[in-house]
C-alpha cells in the first residue's frame, strides 16, 4: 500500500497530521485504534462506550498532537491520553466508587469449568470488580503505574491505590478460586 511506504517516518507522519493532512491522520487513527479501543474497554465494560471515549481520546491527540516532544514513544503517549479519557468518563458518570461495601453487591458469572482463561474471560472477571477496585488494579497490574502516579492520576491517597489493588487481588482470587481456576493454596 502506497501510504505505509509514505508514512515509515513517525516524525514526517506526525508533522503531517499536524499541519492537517488528513492521509496522515487517518492513518494515525488506524494504525492505532485497535490497541487504543483495548486500553479503553480495560476500564470502561460496555463496548460502545469504550468506543466514544477512544473517539474522544483520539480527538484530544489530534488537537494536542503539536505538543508530542518526540522524546519517547508515540504509542504510550496515545495511551496515556486515552487512560486519561477513560478515567474522566468513569468520574463524569460517577462510576468510581472507594468503598468496602460493593465487594458482597457484585455477582459472579459462571463461565464453566474451562481451565483455558481467554482474554475476554479475563476481561469479564475484571470487569466484574468494583470501578475503583477495576481502575487501580488495572493501572498497577496491566499498565505498569506506580501508586504515587495511580494517587495522583484518580486524585486518591497513595495508601488509598494499595488498599485498592490489595482488595482487587483477594476478590479476584475468590473468583477464580469460585470457578475452580485457582486452589485455596493460591497467594
Amino acid at each position: 500500500m502506497k501510504i505505509i511506504s509514505f508514512y515509515k517516518n513517525e516524525t514526517k507522519l506526525i508533522k503531517k497530521a499536524v499541519s492537517g493532512n488528513r492521509e496522515a491522520q487517518r492513518f494515525i487513527y488506524d494504525t492505532y485504534a485497535p490497541k487504543m479501543l483495548g486500553v479503553c474497554r480495560q476500564y470502561i465494560k460496555d463496548m460502545q462506550f469504550a468506543e466514544d471515549v477512544m473517539v474522544a481520546g483520539f480527538l484530544k491527540v489530534f488537537s494536542k498532537l503539536d505538543s508530542f516532544k518526540h522524546q519517547g514513544n508515540f504509542e504510550g503517549w496515545i495511551r496515556k491520553i486515552m487512560i486519561r479519557e477513560s478515567i474522566s468518563y468513569l468520574r463524569k458518570k460517577q462510576f468510581v466508587v472507594y468503598d468496602d461495601e460493593i465487594i458482597e453487591k457484585n455477582t459472579i458469572v459462571d463461565y464453566g469449568n474451562d481451565t483455558v482463561l481467554e482474554v475476554e474471560y479475563i476481561q469479564n472477571i475484571i470487569d466484574d470488580l468494583p470501578q475503583g477496585y477495576k481502575m487501580v488494579f488495572v493501572l498497577f497490574a496491566i499498565e505498569g503505574y506506580k501508586h504515587k502516579e495511580i494517587a495522583e492520576m484518580l486524585e486518591i491517597s497513595e495508601s488509598t491505590s494499595k488498599s485498592q489493588l490489595f482488595k482487587a487481588r483477594l476478590l479476584l482470587q475468590k473468583k477464580l478460586r469460585e470457578q475452580n481456576i485457582i486452589g485455596y493454596g493460591a497467594k
